[in-house]
C-alpha cells in the first residue's frame, strides 16, 4: 500500500459549530448503479481511507496520521480533507457518492452519529454524522471500529456466510464484534461486545477504563509486552534487550514474534499465556452466544497466528459447553488493514438500502 503525500485543504476552521448550526445537506438522486462509497477506519494512530465502486473493489485510498492531539477541529478537518482527496485522486465529484461510513473508536451514539469519548484522541462530543452530511451531501454511518471490521470480515473475508460471526482483535487493547443474522450486534444507541473488559482476575491490575482485572490488564499486547519488557530485565530475553529494550514503545507485535523465532522462550510463554486468557474470555461468549464462526485478527495475531490459534483453540475444547464443542469454526481474519474500511463502507450501504 503506498501513501501519498496530501496538501491540506483550505476549511472553515471551526467545522463543528458549523454543522451543528446548519444541519445535514441531503443531496440530490444519483443511480445507484453509478453511486461510489467511502469507507473510512479512524484510528488512535493512523487513519485509513478507501474509495469502492458499486462492486466494492478499491478505487482510490490514503493512509494518514491520526493526530488526535491536535484536536477534535483539527481532526475533522483531516478527515474532510482525506475524502476530499479520495474522490479527486478517483476524478469523481461528490454527487456521485452513496454514503460515507467511519469506524470510530470510543463510546458513540450510533443513532445521532456522535462520537462521545475517544480517550486515545482527547475527543468529545463530536458530531462527526453531522459535519460529514453537511460537507459532501450525502448519507453517513459511523459505528465502532471493531464492528467494522468484523462485519467487513462477514461481507467479505474470513466469516463469509455465517449465521453468528464473533470476532476478536487483541492489539493494545482487546476489541470485540459481532454480526448476527446480517447486522451488527449492538445496544439500544451504543456498540457492546467490550470483550476486552470482561472481568478476568478479581481484585487484579488496574485497567485503562478503570475498573480491575480486565481481560486487557492480562491479554492485550499492552499487558504482554510489560511482561516481556520485565524478562529482558531480568535477562531471560536476550533478543528483547538487545533490539528493544525495555521501552514497550519498542516491543512490538512483529518484534516479539522475532523474538519467539530468536529463542526467547520465555516471550514464547508469556504468549502463550496471554492467549490462553483470551481463550478463556471467547469459552464464556460461546457459551453465551453460540457464534457459528470466531474470527481472529489484529497485530498479534496477524505476527503469530499460529500461536494463537493453537491456544485458544485447546483453552475452547476445555472450557466450551460439551453441546457446543463442535458448532463453531476458528478462523484468522483475511482482510488485514483493510478490513474496517470496507465494513463500515458496506455497513453504511446496508443500512441505506435495507
Amino acid at each position: 500500500m503506498i501513501e501519498l503525500p496530501l496538501k491540506e485543504a483550505e476549511h472553515p476552521p471551526d467545522a463543528i459549530a458549523s454543522a451543528i448550526a446548519n444541519g445535514p445537506d441531503p443531496g440530490k438522486p444519483v443511480d445507484p448503479g453509478d453511486r461510489v462509497w467511502v469507507g473510512f477506519d479512524l484510528g488512535g494512530t493512523k487513519m485509513n481511507a478507501v474509495l469502492f465502486d458499486h462492486k466494492f473493489e478499491a478505487v482510490a485510498r490514503r493512509k494518514k496520521k491520526t493526530r488526535g492531539a491536535d484536536g477534535a477541529t483539527a481532526g475533522v478537518e483531516r478527515i474532510r480533507s482525506t475524502i476530499e482527496k479520495l474522490l479527486e485522486e478517483g476524478n469523481l465529484d461528490r454527487t456521485r457518492l452513496g454514503g460515507i461510513g467511519v469506524g470510530c473508536p470510543g463510546p458513540l451514539d450510533l443513532d445521532e452519529g456522535v462520537i462521545l469519548a475517544a480517550p486515545n484522541l482527547g475527543w468529545k462530543d463530536v458530531p462527526l454524522k453531522k459535519i460529514l452530511e453537511k460537507e459532501f451531501g450525502c448519507p453517513v454511518w459511523i459505528c465502532n471500529d471493531v464492528d467494522a471490521g468484523v462485519y467487513g470480515e462477514f461481507r467479505f473475508g474470513a466469516a463469509v456466510g455465517a449465521r453468528t460471526a464473533l470476532g476478536v482483535f487483541p492489539g493494545t487493547g482487546i476489541g470485540g464484534g459481532l454480526v448476527y443474522e446480517g447486522k451488527i450486534f449492538r445496544g439500544k444507541k451504543s456498540s457492546c461486545l467490550e470483550i476486552g473488559h470482561m472481568p478476568m482476575v478479581i481484585d487484579g491490575a488496574v485497567c485503562g477504563c478503570g475498573r480491575r482485572g480486565c481481560l486487557e490488564t492480562v491479554a492485550s499486547r499492552l499487558a504482554l509486552s510489560a511482561e516481556i519488557a520485565k524478562a529482558a530485565y531480568r535477562g531471560q530475553a536476550p533478543h528483547i534487550l538487545r533490539v528493544a529494550g525495555t521501552d514497550l514503545a519498542n516491543i512490538r507485535s512483529g518484534t516479539i514474534q522475532e523474538a519467539i523465532d530468536a529463542g526467547d522462550d520465555v516471550v514464547a510463554e508469556i504468549m502463550r499465556d496471554g492467549a490462553k486468557y483470551l481463550g478463556m474470555a471467547l469459552a464464556g461468549t460461546v457459551n453465551l452466544l453460540a457464534p457459528d464462526v470466531i474470527v481472529l485478527g489484529g497485530g498479534l495475531v496477524e505476527a503469530m497466528p499460529r500461536l494463537y490459534v493453537d491456544e485458544i483453540a485447546k483453552t475452547l475444547a476445555k472450557h466450551v459447553m460439551p453441546s457446543y464443542q463442535k458448532s463453531f469454526e476458528l478462523k484468522v481474519a483475511k482482510l488485514g488493514d483493510d478490513a474496517g474500511a470496507m465494513g463500515a463502507a458496506a455497513w453504511t450501504r446496508q443500512c441505506i438500502e435495507a
